[in-house]
């Protein structure tokens, strides 16, 4: 890849979604006519610059390769265990034709605005600099466990969203060294933080949720809803 500024978007979704209480996949589920996967890929494939998504997927998957994609786009490659071997193996799978940057986001985010998604790719790419979707923590946070030990303040406190977006190279590096000491990932930044690396905050919309519980599927599927009568 020739462009300096090349990305790919990875989609970790090999989990099975255990919380979601459903036979399917929750990236499988249908909403609004589409899976939820559909509508995350739909979201990326309209970002500015992006033209391949690599899509980690589990190796007993049976439910992706009905879905109707684009394949000269949408890509897919095994994923691991845990949500950073998948990010890794997709990783790898690029390492022979490498782009400067990729884009992580998760599969069970499908209200993730796209205009969003240029804003972090547009600071990102000025500074030279990884970063991620953020929105600042609006409720007040307590720290404890059967009772309250402290309110923490909340003036530095961010929610960590997807996507999330770093130099190709610097990311690999990232999580393979900290994988291989055992260093609890639990996403992209996690490792780049590990490593040393600065990650610029970016702020989004906090309706960018993760589909996690059946309530979420509610909740979104009726903001999907106007999002869809939005674009018509």
């Amino acid at each position: 890849m020739t462009n300096p500024n090349s990305i790919v978007a990875i989609v970790p979704a090999a989990g099975v979604g255990s919380r979601m209480q459903s036979q399917l996949p929750k990236q499988y589920i249908e909403l609004q006519g589409k899976t939820v996967l559909e509508h995350s890929l739909n979201k990326l494939s309209r970002v500015d610059g992006v033209h391949h998504i690599l899509v980690a997927i589990s190796a007993t998957d049976d439910y992706f390769h009905s879905l109707e994609l684009n394949t000269d786009i949408v890509k897919t490659v095994i994923g691991g265990k845990e949500r950073a071997d998948s990010v890794l193996a997709a990783l790898d799978a690029l390492a022979d034709n490498p782009p400067q940057w990729v884009l992580v986001h998760d599969a069970a985010r499908p209200l993730v605005d796209v205009t969003d998604i240029n804003n972090l790719v547009k600071q990102c790419l000025q500074s030279g600099e990884g970063g991620i979707l953020a929105a600042k923590v609006r409720d007040t946070i307590k720290r404890g466990d059967d009772y309250v030990h402290e309110t923490v303040p909340r003036d530095q406190l961010f929610q960590a969203l997807t996507p999330q977006f770093f130099p190709y190279q610097a990311l690999r590096q990232a999580l393979m060294q900290a994988l291989a000491e055992g260093v609890a990932i639990t996403d992209e930044a996690s490792a780049m933080e590990w490593a040393q690396h600065k990650v610029r905050l970016v702020c989004g919309r906090s309706d960018n949720f993760k589909i996690t519980t059946p309530e979420d599927l509610q909740l979104a599927n009726f903001l999907l809803a106007q999002q869809v009568t939005e674009l018509l």
